[in-house]
C-alpha cells in the first residue's frame, strides 16, 4: 500500500496539519467574526518564543476570517509595512466601484512614507480615510475586514504606532475591523508601554507555550496508525519527548519520521527515529538557533555560554560571577538577550533559554 503525502511541514509560515494544543484558543476571535464591529475578540495578541507556533496561528485565523467572509490583509512587519496596507485597501475598494475617474495610483504611503499618484493633492486619498471608505462598504455588506501582522519585533514602531491610532479611530466608529499582532513576548511588552498604542491592551492575549508531551505523543501515534506505520509505542514517546512540545520540532521531526517509514517499508525502528531525531535536530541549529544567534554580540554569546554550564534557570547573581561583570552589566545583557527572544525569566532572579536546543547548541560549539 502506498503510502500518503507527507502531512508534516517544518516550513516557516506553512499551516501545520494539527495544531496541537491550540484548541480553543481562537475561541473569542470567532466569536467575534459573528459579532462584528466591536466585538472584544477582534482586537487579539498572539505572543511567543521563536518556533513556537505564532505564525501556524494567525494563519489559522486568516482561514476562520475568510470562511465567515471577511476580507483578510496579511502583513509582515518589515519596513513599509503599512503602505503595502493601504496600497491592498486600494486594489479591494476598487472592486466594489470604479473610484474616481482618472485615478491611478502607482504608490501608496502614509505618515511621511510617499505618496505616489496621477490625482491632484485635493484627490488624495489618505489612509485612513480608505480604510473608512472599504470598512464602510464592507459593513453594507454585512462583513469585514482583519489586518494581521506578524512578527511586530521588528517593526518600524513609527508605522506601528499609526497602524493602532487608525484602527483605534475605526473601532470607536464601529466599523467592522478586527486586528491581529504576532510577535516576541518582550516587544509586545514594550509595544503596549508605548503612547497610542496602550489602547491594545485591552486586547485578547494569547500566549503560546510548548504543547505536553502527551499530546505530543498523541499525535504523532494517532497520526502515523491512520497512515498503516508501524512503530512501537516507547519509540513515539522518544520522539516525542525529543521535540520538548516545541510545534516547529514536532513538525520537523514527524516529518523525518515520515520520510524513514516512507524508505523503511513502513516501519520505524529505532535506528530510524534516532536518525530522523538527529536529521531534524540538525535542521532546528540551522533554521531556528544559528538564525536567532545571528543578530548577538560575541558578549552577547559570552552570557549565553555562562548560562549554558547550568542544565536549567540559573540566577542571574551566578553568571555575573562567571563573567566576572557588575550586575548592571548583567541587567543590561539579560534585557537585551530577553528582547532578542533568545532567553527568558522564569522566576525572579533567574533566567533560562526560550528556544529548545540552545543550551545543547552552545555547548558542542564552545570551542569552535
Amino acid at each position: 500500500m502506498p503510502l500518503l503525502p507527507n502531512p508534516f511541514r517544518p516550513t516557516a509560515g506553512a499551516t501545520p496539519p494539527e495544531l496541537i494544543g491550540r484548541k480553543g484558543m481562537l475561541d473569542e476571535f470567532e466569536y467575534g467574526l459573528r459579532l462584528g464591529s466591536g466585538a472584544p475578540g477582534l482586537l487579539t495578541i498572539i505572543t511567543g518564543a521563536r518556533g513556537i507556533g505564532k505564525t501556524a496561528l494567525l494563519s489559522d485565523a486568516q482561514e476562520k476570517a475568510r470562511h465567515q467572509g471577511w476580507i483578510v490583509i496579511s502583513e509582515t512587519a518589515t519596513p513599509g509595512f503599512l503602505g503595502r496596507i493601504g496600497e491592498t485597501m486600494r486594489l479591494h475598494l476598487e472592486e466594489f466601484g470604479p473610484g474616481p475617474a482618472g485615478r491611478r495610483i502607482t504608490a501608496f504611503g502614509v505618515a511621511g512614507f510617499t505618496v505616489t499618484t496621477q490625482l491632484p493633492p485635493e484627490r488624495q486619498v489618505d489612509w485612513r480615510r480608505l480604510g473608512e471608505q472599504l470598512l464602510n462598504v464592507l459593513a453594507e455588506k454585512k462583513t469585514g475586514l482583519l489586518f494581521t501582522v506578524d512578527e511586530i519585533h521588528s517593526a518600524d514602531r513609527t508605522e506601528l504606532s499609526q497602524l493602532a491610532a487608525d484602527v483605534q479611530h475605526f473601532i470607536r466608529d464601529r466599523l467592522p475591523i478586527g486586528l491581529i499582532f504576532a510577535g516576541l513576548p518582550a516587544a509586545v511588552s514594550d509595544l503596549l508601554n508605548e503612547g497610542v498604542a496602550t489602547f491594545l491592551r485591552r486586547a485578547e492575549r494569547i500566549d503560546l507555550h510548548a504543547a505536553t508531551i502527551n499530546e505530543v505523543e498523541r499525535s504523532y501515534e494517532d497520526t502515523f496508525q491512520r497512515a498503516g506505520i508501524r512503530i512501537h509505542k516507547d519509540q513515539i514517546r522518544r520522539a516525542a519527548e525529543a521535540t520538548g512540545g516545541y510545534p516547529f520540532l514536532i513538525q520537523l521531526i514527524g516529518y523525518q519520521l515520515w520520510r524513514q517509514a516512507e524508505i523503511n517499508d513502513l516501519t520505524l525502528e529505532a535506528e530510524n527515529v534516532t536518525q530522523a531525531i538527529a536529521a531534524a535536530s540538525r535542521r532546528h541549529e540551522m533554521t531556528v538557533i544559528e538564525a536567532a544567534l545571528s543578530t548577538a554580540s560575541e558578549k552577547d554569546k559570552d552570557f549565553l555560554r555562562a548560562m549554558a554550564e547550568d542544565d536549567g534557570a540559573v540566577a542571574a547573581g551566578d553568571i555575573g560571577k562567571r563573567l566576572n561583570a557588575k550586575s548592571n552589566v548583567v541587567a543590561n545583557y539579560r534585557a537585551r538577550l530577553i528582547a532578542a527572544g533568545l532567553i527568558e525569566a522564569p522566576a525572579y532572579g533567574k533566567v533560562d533559554f526560550a528556544i529548545p536546543g540552545l543550551r545543547e547548541y552552545l555547548r558542542k560549539t564552545r570551542d569552535t
